[in-house]
């Protein structure tokens, strides 16, 4: 254990809050997800890990396997939604779904097989990394839990424990053990007094501000946020309002994915990320989510940036107990929502 030196305390302080906004996100998009599709969706930390080792790939001119996995989820999706649709009498809107899906598999595939090896610009590549990574949500959504859309919570618990189990396989056959960095948007540091603060983390602390901005103008002033809203608040009476269940939970996690792929570009310059890290940057993410009660943006952000704040100091006095300092944080959230929140049951929501 090390004495803490006050001097000390900014540099921490800015790392816990760099790393806090990024937790942030993880969180808002946990409270989405759960809110509108009742999935506590375990797996958002994957799309972390493959927004940062998709980015590394095309660092070293190589062709990510995300795009392969974007490919095989695009034809399944595709063949179970035609064949939803033939089975309803609607046969040419199925084929017409299968003739899109080819179509944009097709452009995706040219256009990642003609970038890659070109070591393009790095802002080429990072809109190429959202472009591969953004598309898993709606489609895993669409082959996983839309089929499970009227399950219970702990069946859908269930399949995405096993979702997640699945993606980090597919992460280290496509991306191999080791552990990878990207390269920095901004070099160099600024100093305010006795405080220094790389441009790197100020990206970071600026950019997950601005999405939490963006998202609250996007929930407030669009017509598609206040469907969310509405879905979240109440599924059946959003139903009877003509607001689709299933459009809603596309929506919900192509923003979940497109959150998680953003934060995995922003972390990858400072943290080196593996194919195994998902589950616990998601897992730090969740702890805000849960300080949110999983219905709170506001206090989810809060509690994430609480949790970055809380590894950071921890990680210079108890390194060894920071992971176990972060998530015993649940523990007493968990107790004080169960003495003051009103239990309904599910089938009653």
């Amino acid at each position: 254990m090390q004495i803490f030196d006050p001097t000390i305390f900014p540099i921490l302080a800015a790392d816990g809050l760099t790393n806090g906004a990024v937790y942030a996100l993880l969180a808002l998009a946990l409270v989405l997800v759960f809110a509108v599709t009742r999935v506590i969706f375990i797996p958002q930390g994957e799309f972390v890990v493959f927004g940062t080792l998709t980015l590394a790939s095309l660092q070293l001119g190589r062709t990510p396997g995300t795009l392969w996995l974007v490919l095989v989820l695009l034809v399944i999706a595709a063949a179970m939604e035609a064949f939803s649709l033939a089975r309803a009498g609607q046969l040419r809107r199925g084929l017409v779904t299968l003739g899109a899906a080819a179509l944009l598999g097709t452009g995706l595939w040219a256009i990642t097989g003609w970038l890659a090896p070109l070591q393009a610009p790095l802002w080429v590549q990072v809109v190429l990394t959202l472009g591969l990574v953004a598309p898993l949500g709606p489609l895993l959504y669409r082959v996983v839990y839309q089929p499970l859309q009227n399950a219970t919570v702990l069946v859908l618990l269930i399949a995405s424990v096993a979702l997640h189990l699945l993606l980090t396989g597919l992460a280290l056959v496509f991306f191999g053990p080791e552990g990878s960095r990207t390269p920095p948007f901004f070099e160099g540091n600024l100093s305010l007094g006795q405080i220094t603060l790389s441009w790197q983390s100020l990206l970071v602390i600026a950019v997950s501000a601005l999405l939490m901005f963006g998202l609250y103008l996007f929930f407030e002033r669009t017509m598609p946020g206040k469907a969310l809203r509405a879905t979240a608040v109440n599924r059946l009476g959003a139903r009877l309002v003509g607001i689709s269940p299933s459009s809603a939970g596309t929506l919900t996690f192509t923003l979940a994915a497109l959150i998680g792929a953003l934060g995995g570009v922003l972390i990858g310059p400072s943290v080196a990320v593996t194919y195994d890290s998902g589950f616990l940057i998601g897992l730090k993410g969740f702890v805000g989510a849960i300080i949110g009660g999983l219905v709170s943006y506001p206090l989810a952000a809060a509690g994430a940036i609480l949790v970055g704040l809380i590894e950071s100091f921890a990680s210079f006095s108890l390194s060894a107990w920071k992971e176990v300092i972060v998530f015993t944080l649940i523990l007493p959230v968990l107790l004080w929502r169960s003495m003051t929140t009103r239990h309904i049951p599910e089938d009653e929501e």
